[in-house]
């Protein structure tokens, strides 16, 4: 029987006996193929090829698992060998996870080749991972540097974001891009810090189930990794994912009585004001550990399951940062930091989620209007007061008006309701916009007479009967000062304002592709920041005399605000309900007819975040009080300056520009 190879192409191959050329290659490729995967485990591979880069780590050198015996076991659990295809690890930071996660990349390419798809929370922080922890695992590692091709090389396939081996790729994308996620099958599935990933991306859908779709084929043999620090109960993706495995805890022994235990926070005791005396109390015996005896109690540590999970594929770990090796994160700290949040949500927020590992509960009810109403006020609506060092504005565009709040903002977040105008007129006409653009081009003094003007103005991009006006309103204006925004939901953002991408106008009848930039707001962030600063308690009168500041991010009101614009400040609440699938997750409702208020006071916020005030420094605040005193000296204003209004004066309309028409509330 002819095998279907002619002589003469026998005689043309090599001296070395091959029936064609390349016949050695693709036996031995095949060969590679059939092979059964590696009995080597992950942690086994770590121990023996792994070699930490001081580029990206505090303790370069030769990985050793037992540094962070905990997270054997969860390394192992990716091996081909063991039977779990879906690995979830819900953790605080400081534990080790990130080093465990790319030791399983590189057994992946070394021992057990095929695709591999690695997931972060935005393309950028894939790039990030790519330079600074994947290409050191493989340049310190000549295990990997043999496999992986050159980038240097012709055709390697070696870019930031692929990683081309025998065997295999290694896809890097974020969770951001539906086109990375799409981008090849994959038999090996990281999913990195999952609480940060959007809800829906570029339209097409959750991304971890977009990513999951691309490992269907691979059956029985694929694997994924799922991995992050919570964030917020009944949003949080991670701590769903737990929920619905056994529920791994590690267990550890008590030095003293040899008691096994998972540990607990509220076990952790100190003295108040004195976190160095910080020990662990153990629930069998009741005595203290000191920290020196978490090395032994580690390594003698176990998994156990605490939970029934019905799919036996499935497992699942959670770790707090009370397990973190001596010489990371200390018993010590963990008080200090736990001390040093009291009193502060968002701080609280971060310590319960990195120290912990655990989600934090939103206050989902707004603050009650009436006490906002009769707090006491400082300065005078139109008035920028003292501590006020920019303006920012958000505009809320309706059918028949544009709602305009203007805010001024201070150090740590404070800020200060300075004027709120309603500008009434069809939106779909032009003096309306004129109206919004000499607004813009307006004054309001500082308290010390400076002038001031609007540094950026966020308007929302409409329901659609609007938009193409916003757009060719802001193409007009120009994007220095006005920026387009559309609103988002979830809370689970990478951060609260995204982009900007860029949308088509319409000018003068014309399509204008890509006219103008775009940004994504992650709404329930700021509304949810709005409520928890509101709640903020204003230093007493005694305080203020001795000094006390009013703490970062307290919001004040003016006087001459009217009892309407606060209801509307506090018109929505945060309820739980359940999505088609039976999940639940957090959502703002209205629980008011008028919520313009609140809608503008998020888009200013916006605005600021825009401009960059959250990452001001002192020398950025400097230079701006520097400018304000410089701008005192002015004695003829270069636009229309607002006048104060004076408590208990009521007008029914001002002159805006020469046009009569637009209605000022207070």
């Amino acid at each position: 029987m002819s095998d279907g190879i002619s002589p003469s192409s026998r005689t043309s191959g090599s001296n070395s006996g091959e029936a064609y050329d390349g016949e050695a290659d693709i036996i031995r490729a095949w060969a590679r193929g059939l092979a059964p995967d590696p009995a080597l485990t992950v942690s086994e591979w770590a121990d023996r090829y792994r070699i930490l880069s001081p580029r990206a780590s505090s303790e370069a050198g030769r990985y050793r698992t037992d540094r962070t015996p905990y997270m054997r076991a969860i390394m192992d659990a990716l091996s081909p060998s063991h039977p779990a295809r879906r690995v979830v690890f819900m953790k605080a930071a400081q534990v080790g996870a990130t080093e465990a996660g790319n030791n399983w990349i590189g057994y992946c390419i070394h021992q057990a080749p095929g695709p591999i798809l690695a997931v972060q929370p935005t393309t950028d922080l894939a790039k990030r991972l790519s330079q600074q922890r994947i290409e050191p695992l493989i340049e310190e590692s000549p295990e990997l540097r043999g496999i992986v091709l050159p980038a240097r090389s012709r055709d390697s396939g070696n870019t930031v974001l692929a990683k081309r081996f025998a065997g295999g790729q290694l896809i890097l994308a974020g969770a951001n891009s539906a086109v990375g996620l799409r981008s090849m099958p994959a038999r090996w599935l990281f999913l990195d810090e999952v609480d940060a990933y959007p809800g829906d991306v570029d339209g097409e859908g959750d991304p971890i189930a977009l990513a999951e779709a691309r490992t269907r084929t691979f059956g029985h043999r694929r694997k994924v990794f799922i991995v992050s620090t919570p964030t917020i109960k009944g949003l949080s993706r991670i701590e769903r994912e737990f929920e619905a495995t056994d529920q791994r805890r590690y267990f550890v022994p008590c030095p003293h009585c040899g008691h096994m235990q998972w540990l607990r926070f509220e076990r952790l005791r100190w003295e108040k004001g004195r976190p160095d005396t910080a020990e662990y109390v153990c629930e069998g015996c009741e005595r203290g550990i000191a920290e020196h005896h978490k090395t032994a109690m580690l390594a003698r540590g176990e998994w156990r399951a605490t939970a029934e999970c019905a799919d036996p594929h499935v497992v699942g770990f959670h770790l707090s940062a009370l397990y973190s090796p001596v010489g990371w994160l200390s018993w010590a700290q963990i008080a200090r930091e736990w001390e040093a949040a009291q009193g502060n949500d968002a701080a609280m927020k971060t310590a319960k989620n990195t120290l912990l590992g655990e989600t934090w509960q939103e206050r989902g009810e707004a603050p009650d209007w009436k006490r906002l109403y009769e707090r006491e006020k400082e300065h005078a609506l139109r008035v920028v007061p003292w501590g006020a060092l920019v303006l920012t504005a958000g505009a809320d565009v309706q059918h028949d008006r544009i709602e305009v709040d203007v805010w001024a903002w201070g150090r740590g977040l404070e800020s200060w309701l300075v004027d709120h105008v309603v500008l009434e007129g069809d939106t779909s006409q032009a003096a309306v916009w004129d109206d919004l653009t000499r607004l813009i081009g307006m004054e309001w003094r500082h308290e010390d007479g400076a002038p001031m003007r609007i540094a950026r103005l966020a308007i929302d991009s409409g329901d659609g009967r609007s938009t193409s006006q916003v757009y060719a309103w802001v193409r007009k204006f120009g994007a220095g000062v006005a920026a387009a925004i559309k609103g988002v939901d979830g809370f689970d953002r990478s951060s609260p304002v995204d982009g900007p991408t860029y949308v088509d106008a319409t000018e003068d009848g014309r399509k204008v592709r890509r006219g103008v930039r775009l940004w994504k707001v992650s709404v329930a962030v700021f509304k949810s920041e709005t409520y928890r600063l509101l709640r903020l308690e204003r230093p007493t009168a005694e305080e203020t005399a001795e000094g006390v500041a009013f703490p970062d991010g307290f919001i004040h009101l003016p006087v001459g605000i009217s009892a309407e614009w606060v209801k509307q400040l506090t018109a929505e609440q945060l309820v739980t309900v359940r999505d088609r699938r039976g999940f639940s997750k957090l959502e703002w409702r209205q629980m008011r007819e008028r919520n313009e208020a609140l809608d503008c006071r998020v888009y200013a916020r916006a605005a600021a975040w825009l401009l960059g005030i959250d990452r001001w420094t002192e020398s950025k605040w400097q230079s701006l009080e520097q400018q304000v005193a410089a701008d005192r000296s002015k004695e003829q204003p270069a636009g229309q300056v607002r006048q104060p209004v004076k408590a208990g004066e009521k007008r029914k309309s001002d002159w805006l520009g020469g046009r009569e028409g637009g209605r000022w509330f207070r």
